[in-house]
């Protein structure tokens, strides 16, 4: 042997032990983003939009007679507060709170929230109601205010305040995302079973510091195709449903036939619905739901308002 064999076979034998080791570390082929595996490099950092007082709300709608509607006896919003900015008397239903308002349950529509109901009309009983005063002008005030910081961190997740997302396809189903912000490619962002390749669910994967963001122009819709398969997002690695965002154009759809997880802030434009009525199976939203000019409706939905 000459005097370079032995270096030789040395350094072919490290090259081939690294490159094995890359290999095994980009998971042959898992459909992850942003860390080495299908979309291409690191998404770019989402920042977390300041709330101010839409942090203790779990829901908030608000324009002209949209509202807050619960469909099912299951329902309860815990950590936290609902409001609207509608004023019909009708706006509310299927509600009640600590402090003893109750909007228009009936024994089919009964919905807790463990703190208060902010909203700029009576309640059907209790201390808005219009034996005792007609609409609480503190009240309202709350949740004029509230609507407000939800338009402002709607738009502070806009491609605008946030852009060069990277695009992950439209159907998130069967995905791994890293931390950061991403823009539907078609303006529709889908966790939906594929006609061929049934994927399932979401999963987020990365610190309890670290954000992601979702923007679309247009549409979210969880589950399906239909009213099954319900879909779920997943959490891991100490990700926080905290620092999850759904900066959403138009209308969003979760679940439409019960069941599965939501997690994260839902703001959109249009109305967000939760289930449909006559479903049983509870779906859970560990977050918020958001709806700026229209109405946000839940059937027998568990909602759990991120902690700050």
């Amino acid at each position: 042997m000459n005097e370079y064999g032995s270096g030789f076979k040395t350094r072919a034998w490290l090259m081939s032990a690294v490159l094995a080791a890359f290999m095994a570390g980009c998971g042959g082929g898992d459909e992850i983003f942003g860390t080495g595996g299908l979309g291409g490099g690191t998404p770019p950092p989402g920042g977390a939009p300041p709330l101010g007082t839409l942090a203790g709300f779990g829901g908030m709608s608000g324009g002209g007679t949209a509202g807050m509607t619960n469909q099912g006896t299951l329902t309860q919003i815990n950590g936290g507060d609902m409001g609207t900015t509608a004023t019909a008397t009708s706006s509310v239903t299927g509600f009640h709170d600590s402090a003893g308002d109750i909007y228009t349950e009936t024994p089919a529509n009964i919905g807790a929230v463990s703190g208060l109901i902010y909203s700029c009309t009576v309640s059907t009983t209790g201390p808005t109601s219009a034996i005792n005063g007609g609409p609480n002008a503190a009240s309202c005030a709350t949740a004029t205010q509230a609507l407000a910081d939800a338009q402002a961190a709607y738009i502070a997740l806009s491609p605008a305040a946030q852009p060069g997302g990277i695009n992950p396809g439209a159907n998130l189903s069967g995905l791994t995302l890293a931390p950061g912000v991403y823009t539907a490619p078609a303006g529709s962002f889908l966790i939906q079973n594929g006609t061929v390749d049934p994927a399932g669910d979401l999963t987020l994967n990365g610190s309890a510091t670290d954000v992601w963001v979702f923007q679309m122009a247009s549409t979210l819709t969880v589950g399906g195709p239909g009213a099954a398969f319900p879909r779920s997002v997943n959490l891991t690695g100490g990700a926080l449903p905290k620092n999850v965002f759904w900066q959403v154009g138009s209308a969003a759809t979760i679940n439409a036939g019960g069941g599965g997880t939501m997690v994260g802030t839902i703001i959109s434009q249009a109305a967000t619905s939760i289930s449909t009525a006559g479903s049983g199976i509870i779906t859970t939203v560990n977050g918020r739901a958001i709806a700026l000019t229209a109405s946000v409706t839940m059937t027998n939905t568990i909602m759990n308002i991120p902690a700050p």
